[in-house]
C-alpha cells in the first residue's frame, strides 16, 4: 500500500470511534450515509467507509488524540493524492479531508473532514453563506453517538447526487421537521436554486 493508494479500506465501527474519542474535549460528529443511518434509527446499506466531521479550530486536539495513527491529507483536494499530516502542521482552506489508518500497512479506516465555524455557529466550507448554529449542527443517537443533523448531511449530499444519495434523502425526508425542511431549503436556494429535491421538501 502506498499513501497515494485510496482503495483500501476497513471502517472502524462507529462504537470504536466512539470510545477512541470519548473523553476529548473537541466536538466530532458522524458524518456521510452513516449520519443519515443514525437519523431514520436501521441500516440503509453497506458503507465503504466512515466519515467524521470535526471543526478546522480543533484539528491539532484531533491531531494529539490520533498520535499514534498513519495520518494523511488530500493534498490537492478531489485529485485522490495524499501525503503525510506532519504533526503541529496545521491545515487551512482549502484542505479539509483527512484519511485516517492505524499503521502505515493498515488499510484506511477513517475519514476525517474539517469544517469552520465562527463563534457558535457552524459555517459551510462550500459556501460561507450557508450556517447554522452548532448547537444546532449536533444530534445525538440512542446510544449517545453524536452525528450531524441530516439536513445538513442531505446539504453536503446535494452537490453530486448519487444513487445512495437518493435513497438517503428518500428515507430521511419523512422525519424532517418545519424547520429542517426549511434551511434546507434556504440553502438549496443559495447554492443550487434549480436542484430536484428542492420540489419534494415543499
Amino acid at each position: 500500500m502506498t499513501t497515494n493508494d485510496p482503495e483500501e479500506w476497513s471502517p472502524a465501527p462507529i462504537s470504536e470511534l466512539a470510545e477512541l474519542f470519548r473523553a476529548v474535549e473537541f466536538s466530532w460528529w458522524v458524518a456521510g450515509g452513516r449520519a443519515i443511518e443514525l437519523a431514520v434509527g436501521h441500516e440503509l446499506r453497506t458503507h465503504g467507509d466512515l466519515d467524521v466531521l470535526v471543526l478546522r479550530r480543533d484539528q491539532s486536539q484531533v491531531q494529539e488524540c490520533l498520535s499514534g495513527w498513519d495520518l494523511h491529507v488530500a493534498d490537492p483536494p478531489g485529485t485522490g493524492k495524499l501525503r503525510v499530516w506532519r504533526f503541529g502542521e496545521v491545515l487551512e482552506e482549502p484542505l479539509h479531508d483527512i484519511w485516517c489508518r492505524r499503521t502505515p500497512d493498515s488499510p484506511w479506516s477513517v475519514q476525517l473532514m474539517l469544517d469552520d465555524a465562527v463563534e457558535d455557529e457552524w459555517v459551510s466550507r462550500r459556501d460561507r453563506r450557508v450556517r447554522m448554529p452548532l448547537a444546532r449542527l449536533s444530534r445525538v443517537a440512542p446510544d449517545g453517538t453524536p452525528y450531524l443533523a441530516p439536513e445538513v448531511q442531505l446539504f453536503y449530499k446535494s452537490k453530486h447526487t448519487r444513487e445512495k444519495d437518493e435513497v438517503d434523502f428518500e428515507a430521511v425526508l419523512p422525519l424532517l421537521d418545519r424547520d429542517q425542511r426549511a434551511w434546507l431549503l434556504d440553502a438549496l436556494a443559495t447554492t443550487a436554486p434549480g436542484h430536484p429535491w428542492r420540489q419534494k421538501l415543499h
